[in-house]
């Protein structure tokens, strides 16, 4: 039996590769990890607040393992971060999950980072044509904000609009509908993979840094 931590985004990629590994007989997931902006407090890129992660991690019934990061964040600190939380606490874990699409250089570089700790890297959507796999999502119930856009990539004013079936069909050849060259980040609440839908909405959308941000917010925060 593989005992799995899954690399948690908070969006559509990470839940449904835990999708797919609950539908592993060989896979236990054990919790999940994820990497937070020590300033903000917001998952790294997705810009996803802590309230929101808890959440997730509530409706999905696994422990949530947050690893604080400085921005902007060297490799160097990010990879010793990773090597402290794994060998400190993640006893008894045999491999890890990501969500990672076609990116060969991602890939790689995730095999050689966790080579040296004894654990072993699993890509349960890789390779997977992204188009078909995106129709698949949200034609199984899945449902995400879209958090955050690279205007150079992506038209701007994906940002806060839904990840559903209608936006699948529309996206433009030229763009991945899955984002995975980084168009856009996405903030998933429901799914198969939740107990129960997490009540979230799209408040504020800003610009900082080149990149379009839509700030979801929770329940608690309306």
């Amino acid at each position: 039996m593989k005992r799995v931590l899954l690399a948690w985004s908070s969006g559509k990629d990470s839940a449904w590769t835990l999708q797919r590994l609950r539908g592993m007989p060989d896979v236990e997931v054990v919790g999940l990890f994820t990497t937070l902006n020590a300033g903000t407090g917001r998952v790294a890129v997705h810009a996803v607040r802590d309230t929101l992660l808890e959440q997730q991690a509530r409706a999905i019934g696994l422990p949530l393992h947050r690893i604080a990061l400085p921005y902007p964040c060297p490799n160097a600190v990010y990879e010793a971060a990773l090597e402290r939380f794994f060998s400190a606490q993640a006893a008894g874990v045999t491999h890890v999950a990501f969500g990672d699409l076609f990116l060969d250089d991602i890939r790689r570089y995730r095999e050689r980072q966790f080579a040296s700790l004894g654990i072993e890297p699993l890509f349960p959507l890789w390779g997977l044509p992204t188009r078909a796999l995106a129709e698949e999502m949200v034609a199984d119930g899945l449902r995400a904000w879209i958090t955050c856009v690279d205007p150079r990539q992506a038209p701007r004013e994906w940002a806060g609009r839904l990840f559903d079936g209608d936006f699948v069909a529309r996206v433009p050849p030229n763009i991945d509908p899955c984002g995975e060259r980084g168009e856009f980040h996405t903030f998933a609440f429901a799914g198969p993979m939740f107990a129960e839908p997490i009540a979230a909405r799209v408040g504020e959308i800003s610009e900082r840094n080149g990149f379009v941000y839509a700030d979801v917010l929770s329940s608690t925060e309306w």
